[in-house]
């Protein structure tokens, strides 16, 4: 009779579900490990030097495309790449989320770790103190009672333990450092904790910049339609913003001999709060490293510019006078450009009145100098202003029920035919140019304007706080050391009264510096002395 065996059994490997299981594990392990935290905060501060390399397009939209246009594919190739949306862009938020969760995972063993480790006690005191780094043998008078109690008053500040051993002898577990771990933790979730508040001034937040004209004018919080730019957080719909307002009375520049700005000062007034009822006006000196904080906002000085002024006299003999901010094209001599719109006045017909309206475009010179026929500007303090005018006459679009920049005119109405010029000439202050019709214009002067930045970030208090505790906890975890003592004091023999006291050391991190502390504290211990 012949048996026949049975094939043996292939091994089976894990189930689909086991493997994705072990999958998730592995990852959320690495995820949340410490090497991982730091390469994503590595990450995190390399991601964010394009916003502060490149122009962005919530700050300066027209800045964003004039450097597309200036690069090519390379400028739109980082356009598609959201380099110029940096911290609204999907790989920034990644990385951002990405550490904030490795950083909660990281933490939370860590800190069950550190509450287990501080109610625990003092580790056993070693059977062979001499084998430790440091180690000291001596003698005291005193029976075996009056020298633990003595250790016990030099080891004042320590956690520390005392146990019984066979034949009276008795030892002394001591540690310190522990706040070296707590600043560890402290760093870390204070790290956290600014992510975190960062994040949510990002939700709650708001920035806004606009012109003023140094000569009076207000600027009220009252609605984003009074900003030039408006940057409002995810949760911040324009509608309820901190009431106030900042009267800009004048504006004050010094420059350095090489023609750099040194110095920005604005005596402004404003009011908040009840003020507003009262209306009640507050002195301040707004400067650019000292914001005005008032209704929770801070109001930044940024820039400033010049505004010329220019006097129209129309045929009917009524006169219109406009100081518009011209925008800086040359930082280094203040030269600007710009456009000055006027109506005239008297005109009831509608299709009459957009073929009469005036536009003064052209450049505006602090310094004026002239580079053949150019006119330029030599210098950026207001010495002897001069524009160079085009005149503009016809339609310039302001009923067309779209938005226009204020620095320029709209260069289609030019190409249509609808707008064209009718003079050009370069004027000093005091000097004028008469029209075809009769209509004068005259260059009166210049003013100044400032550029403001608003600024809303109702967790700025507690970015500042965790940011202190941040450097507190990583001093604590660099400069304090983790080490242990440990004393056996065994009483004497009748040829040798008294004891013997046996004193160890180790350091849980970098030994560097305990020599020296043990020397000292075993010398206390050994020679009995006091304090």
């Amino acid at each position: 009779m012949t048996t026949t065996e049975a094939p043996p059994k292939t091994p089976q490997g894990p189930t689909p579900a086991k493997r994705t299981f072990a999958f998730l594990r592995n990852t959320w392990r690495g995820l949340t490990s410490m090497r991982t935290a730091l390469v994503l905060l590595f990450l995190l501060a390399l991601a964010a030097l394009p916003g502060a390399l490149l122009p962005q397009r919530k700050l300066n939209a027209p800045k964003v495309d004039e450097y597309i246009s200036a690069h090519g594919w390379w400028g739109t190739l980082l356009d598609k790449l959201e380099f110029y949306d940096v911290y609204s862009s999907i790989w920034f938020s990644a990385i951002y989320l990405l550490l904030m969760i490795s950083l909660v995972g990281c933490l939370t063993p860590r800190t069950f770790d550190y509450a287990k480790a501080m109610r625990a006690k003092p580790v056993l005191t070693p059977r062979n103190l001499a084998r430790m780094p440091h180690y000291r043998l001596g003698r005291g008078k005193s029976d075996v009672s009056a020298e633990v109690a003595a250790v016990h008053k030099q080891l004042s500040g320590w956690r520390r333990i005392e146990r019984e051993e066979d034949g009276g002898v008795r030892t002394i577990s001591a540690e310190r450092g522990f706040l070296r771990e707590t600043g560890n933790l402290l760093f870390h979730f204070s790290m956290l904790g600014l992510i975190v508040f960062f994040a949510l001034g990002k939700l709650f937040g708001y920035e806004g910049q606009v012109i003023v004209q140094a000569d009076g004018s207000t600027f009220c919080n009252s609605g984003i339609y009074n900003y030039d730019s408006f940057n409002a957080g995810l949760r911040v719909d324009g509608t309820d913003l901190d009431p106030f307002c900042v009267k800009i009375n004048d504006f004050t520049v010094r420059y350095t001999p090489a023609g750099e700005p040194e110095y920005y000062h604005s005596n402004i007034q404003y009011q908040s709060g009840q003020d507003l009822e009262t209306n009640t006006w507050r002195p301040y000196g707004l400067e650019v490293n000292s914001p005005l904080r008032t209704a929770g906002d801070r109001v930044y000085l940024l820039g400033q510019g010049n505004s010329p002024q220019f006097t129209v006299t129309f045929p009917n003999g009524e006169k219109r006078t406009q100081n518009t901010q011209w925008r800086t094209v040359d930082p280094t001599t203040m030269l600007a450009e710009g456009a000055t719109k006027f109506d005239q006045p008297g005109i009831t017909d509608e299709a009459q009145r957009r073929t009469r309206q005036l536009a003064i475009t052209g450049l505006f010179a602090p310094t004026a100098f002239m580079h053949g026929n150019v006119l330029t500007s030599s210098a950026p303090e207001v010495k002897d202003p001069a524009v160079a005018v085009d005149i503009m006459r016809g339609d310039l679009g302001l009923d067309a029920g779209r938005g226009q920049s204020v620095f320029e005119i709209d260069q289609s109405l030019v190409d249509d035919g609808r707008l064209k010029k009718i003079a050009r000439e370069n004027l000093k202050v005091g000097q004028e140019i008469k029209l075809d019709d009769g209509t004068k214009i005259r260059f009166d002067g210049v003013n100044h304007w400032v550029s403001l930045q608003v600024s809303h970030d109702p967790t700025q208090g507690f970015v500042l706080g965790f940011a202190i505790a941040m450097f507190l906890g990583l001093g604590a975890s660099l400069l304090v050391k983790r080490r242990r003592l440990w004393v056996r004091v065994k009483p004497g023999t009748e040829d040798h009264p008294g004891t013997v006291i046996e004193v160890a050391g180790l350091a849980r991190t970098d030994q560097a510096g305990y020599g020296e502390e043990f020397h000292k504290i075993s010398e206390r211990l050994i020679s009995g002395q006091k304090g």
